[in-house]
């Protein structure tokens, strides 16, 4: 039996409620119906929560390991190219060139014939197997170097930042092979199904929803078990820990690299959602952006941060449209006034009740001392 404290079992319970009504309301109900939920709406909500499950995979690091991923940005868009290049494989010869073999990149650029990594994308097993294992073989290579080297702290997060503009810059050339600046896009079907339907929209609604929800119970399972109780102490007290005869690197190594793992399936799911995968997703300020989810929700508690991820981004999807240049502002000081006022993030800040607001403000910033 999985140990869920109230917080816990509330947010499973919606999230299965989530993921069986949204579908039912689009599906089930015409469009007519006050109660019917539009597709772009599904496709939205399926987003939100493949950004949900990245956060989750931050938060499992971050918040019970202290590893300050900055680079996370990279694995999620890994694990997105390596499903829009299987996308791009079921194109065919519906493309504008007509050519059966190469995406019409390929065929614009004059390539005469298929790269070798490209080779068994066209079998979706093998495309879902890449998903996990091109991050995670990423993440075990830097991790091995990095934390034998005993590299943590702000150094771990700048190196992690440097990585992922490295992909960026990567991505963005032409010869790479992957769309250079306009990406993967133009996608026509998902196991034979076509992404344009309302039915496969739900369809990847659900399949995010479920991902979220394992996601979430192995995160839980691995942070209550006797593995993250090392993990904890690991955060709280490395040097202390490492005398105790653990092996911290390896520790570290496991949950950094399985951590990838789950955000390379975040970015699969996000890919046929919103059609397109290009190198913008390796952005420093992505990476960034996922931490400060992650802090607004409550880092250290798993189903906090996938409610930022959540709130933040039904915040943006808002300010975006209804005041575009103020957005970044009300991130920005979003993030101070929780990082002042909401140490524990809103969920922290919710279980106490918001009690010691006034407090806190009253003794930050009028220079008294508590007695």
């Amino acid at each position: 039996m999985i140990a869920l404290n109230r917080g816990a079992w509330i947010f499973v319970i919606v999230l299965a409620a989530i993921t069986v009504i949204v579908p039912i309301l689009n599906l089930a109900l015409p469009e007519t119906s006050p109660l019917h939920v539009p597709s772009y709406l599904v496709g939205l909500f399926g987003k939100y929560l493949s950004f949900a499950l990245l956060a989750l995979s931050v938060d499992l690091i971050w918040g019970f390991c202290g590893i300050l991923s900055l680079g996370h940005g990279a694995f999620f868009a890994l694990g997105g190219y390596a499903m829009g290049m299987y996308l791009m494989r079921q194109i065919g010869d519906r493309g504008v060139y007509g050519n059966p073999e190469l995406p019409d990149f390929m065929v614009f650029l004059n390539w005469q014939e298929l790269p070798w990594y490209w080779l068994g994308f066209d079998n979706f097993f093998f495309a879902m197997a890449m998903v996990m294992l091109v991050p995670g073989a990423l993440a075990f290579i830097f991790g091995w170097f990095a934390f034998r080297s005993r590299v943590s702290g702000v150094y771990l997060s700048i190196i992690t930042q440097a990585m992922t503009f490295a992909l960026m810059l990567a991505f963005f050339r032409n010869d790479m092979g992957f769309g250079g600046n306009n990406g993967l896009t133009d996608f026509k079907e998902l196991l034979g199904f076509d992404l344009r339907s309302q039915s496969t929209r739900a369809g990847l609604f659900v399949a995010s929803g479920l991902a979220l929800l394992g996601g979430f119970i192995l995160c839980r399972v691995i942070v209550m078990s006797k593995f993250g109780k090392i993990l904890v102490g690991i955060r709280d007290a490395e040097s202390r820990t490492r005398f105790l005869g653990y092996r911290v690197e390896h520790y570290k190594l496991f949950i950094f690299t399985l951590s990838a793992m789950m955000a390379g399936v975040a970015g699969a799911l996000y890919v046929p959602q919103v059609g397109i995968i290009n190198p913008g997703e390796f952005a420093p300020a992505n990476s960034i952006e996922i931490v400060v989810w992650v802090a607004l929700g409550g880092r250290g508690t798993l189903y906090g941060a996938a409610m930022g991820a959540v709130f933040v981004n039904l915040a943006k999807s808002y300010l975006t449209a209804a005041f575009p240049e103020i957005w970044l502002f009300a991130l920005g000081g979003l993030f101070i006034a929780v990082t002042l006022f909401l140490p524990k993030g809103i969920v922290g800040g919710i279980a106490s009740g918001f009690k010691f607001l006034p407090s806190r403000f009253m003794f930050r910033f009028m220079g008294r001392s508590r007695t």
